[in-house]
């Protein structure tokens, strides 16, 4: 649903659980990047207090600062979202057009997310166009280039060779070793996997390509360090990454799984924490799809795909609401928030305001 109708829609929600009005600290958890404006002037406007920021690039939740959150109001509001650009005139994610730029250059959104999945689509690529299939003298073969057998790299593309490969006494069948490559009988059962595969002529060898499924490798990866600490998003990705590579849209489906990785880990991170305890608290995780704006707007055109939802009562009950039954709340919501301020009626009165002078202080 349109931001415009979803931050209103969560206010009231939050009221139906009790939450106070003028009580409420907002806190969101959203990638650096200026597409995510928008939602936090809306999330400003209907509750009332400018949010307090628990995000990090990517859209991580920065789990330490839950203590300084609680401490900024009585009932605790977390908006979790991972973001994704999408182009409605090539109806393709995971580009935005930046209105700031010189020429309004259409560029990856969100480029955290891009600059992780990089690596591991180049790595992909390699492998998909070093795996060949082939026929000799009767024979199913395939051809896998040295670098992906290797098994004591400490990172790349690691493929699973018993899926691949037929066996003899535990041992793969080789049939020779080239230079750069070595060339073996090919597992019946990858044979069974690929029932539409058109298998080369004899004498002939045909690159995987997109019959590399991803139940046939894992990555293998030393995930570095950021500027506060191990990367959270790669780590979040990892393991999903064979999936991710293959999807239609890969930067699409990292973004989807981000934001379910980081429900479940804040959702435990914020059980535990002490400074949490006796509020109320409701965190949810979405993913943001930025519409890159049209000429004439300041603006993305965003909406929210909400995941899940955890809502904890000060006297300790609590729920998570998985996405059907979220969006069923939701939507039972009234779009109309009558506490909603008028932020610029409230920024007028500021600079109406008689000045205040600050002493020296030093």
């Amino acid at each position: 649903m349109r931001y415009s109708v979803f931050v209103p829609r969560l206010y009231n929600l939050c009221r139906s659980f009790g939450f106070k009005a003028g009580q409420m600290m907002p806190s969101r958890a959203f990638c650096s990047d200026e597409s995510q404006g928008f939602p936090i002037i809306l999330i400003t406007k209907h509750f009332g207090a400018f949010p307090f920021n628990h995000g990090r690039a990517g859209g991580i939740v920065a789990t330490g600062r839950h203590g300084p959150h609680a401490h900024h109001g009585e009932d605790m509001v977390i908006i979790q979202a991972s973001h994704v650009g999408y182009d409605p005139a090539t109806e393709s994610f995971g580009s935005y057009c930046r209105l700031q730029t010189t020429d309004q250059t259409m560029s990856t959104t969100c480029g955290k997310v891009g600059m992780v999945l990089s690596w591991y689509l180049e790595e992909y690529a390699f492998a998909q166009q070093n795996v060949f299939l082939g026929r000799e003298g009767g024979l199913y073969t395939i051809t896998i280039d040295n670098q992906l057998l290797d098994d004591r790299r400490e990172e790349g593309l690691m493929l699973d060779l018993r899926k691949l490969l037929k066996m003899e006494d535990g041992e793969p069948i080789l049939l020779r070793t080239q230079s750069t490559s070595r060339v073996f009988m090919v597992a019946e059962t990858l044979r069974a996997h690929l029932p539409n595969v058109v298998w080369p002529a004899e004498g002939e060898r045909l690159a995987i390509g997109q019959d590399l499924m991803s139940e046939l490798f894992t990555f293998r990866r030393a995930i570095s360090e950021d500027g506060e600490g191990v990367d959270v998003l790669e780590s979040n990705l990892i393991h999903s990454m064979p999936w991710i590579v293959r999807a239609k849209s890969p930067i699409l489906m990292a973004a989807q799984v981000s934001s379910q990785a980081e429900f479940d880990r804040t959702y435990r991170s914020i059980i535990k924490e002490k400074a949490y305890q006796g509020k109320r608290l409701l965190f949810i995780s979405c993913m943001n799809i930025d519409i890159s704006p049209k000429q004439g707007q300041l603006f993305p055109l965003t909406k929210c795909v909400p995941w899940a939802a955890y809502v904890q009562q000060s006297d300790g009950d609590s729920q998570i609401y998985e996405q059907a039954a979220l969006m069923k709340l939701l939507n039972e919501q009234s779009s109309d928030n009558p506490d909603q301020i008028d932020l610029e009626e409230a920024i007028q009165q500021m600079i109406d305001a008689p000045g205040i002078a600050v002493a020296d202080g030093c």
